[in-house]
């Protein structure tokens, strides 16, 4: 099923917000950008056009709930207030960016002169610890794969990729057979924003897939392109079948919270951690921005300077 529905995500707008979301979904598509950033900025232009029709205290608003040309800095300003005291300062954010988007297509349509969102503040949010899953708490899961089934041999080989490469789970969920290359241990990937990498993989995982390689020859669908394949039916397993299974495995390994992106924190964090450039990891895991190691290597700096602090007794000579 596709994630985005604009005729679902315009309803109850007007017919001009409609259409000028239509025609920028248009535009988005042109330049290829993932479908899931496409919904996550359309989604952002709806909601603020719900909330001028139905939540804003400003008389104006009812102009502006009419036709985006209409908003102003005010508006926005009290859209992103409503979202930080209704959901959270990290959702605002969110909503921050997807806005800047939509303004800066209106003003490349000319249909207004300057945007709405050039003196708005980005919201600041806080500095949360790093979800990271400890390798005690993998094993578990690993454990709970032990068997020779397909479903068993087929979560091993997910679970590792995950642990292994600290790919997006979108990456692992979607990728196909002719992507593994067990010559070489290593997995293309498609990133987001059509940024393709290759990523080696170690000696367990290779072992892990070619059991699942061999298990899965002999299932029902083997024809399939995708590498993943559901436990019946012939079908291939989505990215968010995977993500509904490491939850079930999670609650039958009792591990709490578990998703791929806490492998993908797990590898950024032991990279810093470990002292690693910070270039290579960009590579590794697909990003364009330093924002994202910089964060790890912060989380890292900490886990050190704790570690140092025990080794030091600090505080405890009393």
């Amino acid at each position: 099923m596709a994630l985005l529905d604009l005729t679902k995500l315009t309803t109850d707008l007007s017919s001009t917000w409609a259409g000028y979301l239509r025609d920028w979904d248009r535009t988005l598509r042109a330049g290829n950008y993932p479908e899931t950033t496409r919904y996550n900025y359309l989604l952002a232009a709806a909601q603020l056009a719900r909330y001028l029709a139905e939540h804003s205290p400003d008389p104006d608003a009812a102009d502006a709930a009419e036709d985006p040309i209409e908003v102003t800095r005010g508006h926005a300003e009290a859209f992103q207030a409503w979202m930080i005291e209704t959901r959270s300062a990290s959702t605002a954010l969110n909503k921050h960016k997807g806005l800047q988007q939509f303004f800066k297509w209106l003003l490349v349509e000319e249909d207004i002169d300057r945007s709405p969102m050039d003196r708005v503040r980005q919201p600041k949010t806080p500095q949360k610890l790093i979800p990271i899953i400890r390798d005690e708490d993998t094993k578990k899961l690993l454990d709970a794969c032990k068997g020779k089934t397909f479903p068993h041999l087929r979560d091993e080989a997910i679970i590792r990729l995950y642990y292994n490469t600290g790919a997006r789970l979108s990456e692992v969920g979607n990728l196909l057979l002719d992507d593994v290359d067990l010559n070489t241990e290593s997995v293309h990937y498609h990133g987001k924003g059509a940024k393709d990498r290759r990523v080696r993989f170690g000696p367990k995982t290779a072992r892990a897939i070619s059991r699942y390689l061999r298990a899965r020859g002999k299932h029902k669908g083997s024809e399939l392109p995708d590498l993943w394949l559901a436990d019946r039916g012939g079908r291939r397993l989505a990215a968010n079948g995977i993500k509904i299974r490491l939850k079930r495995l999670g609650l039958a390994a009792g591990v709490a919270n578990v998703h791929a992106h806490r492998w993908r924190h797990n590898f950024a964090h032991e990279w810093k951690r470990a002292g690693g450039n910070t270039g290579d990891l960009m590579l590794l895991l697909g990003w364009t921005s330093e924002d994202m190691p910089r964060h790890y290597g912060a989380s890292a700096a900490a886990e050190r300077a704790q570690e140092i602090q025990v080794q030091l007794g600090i505080g405890e000579g009393v």
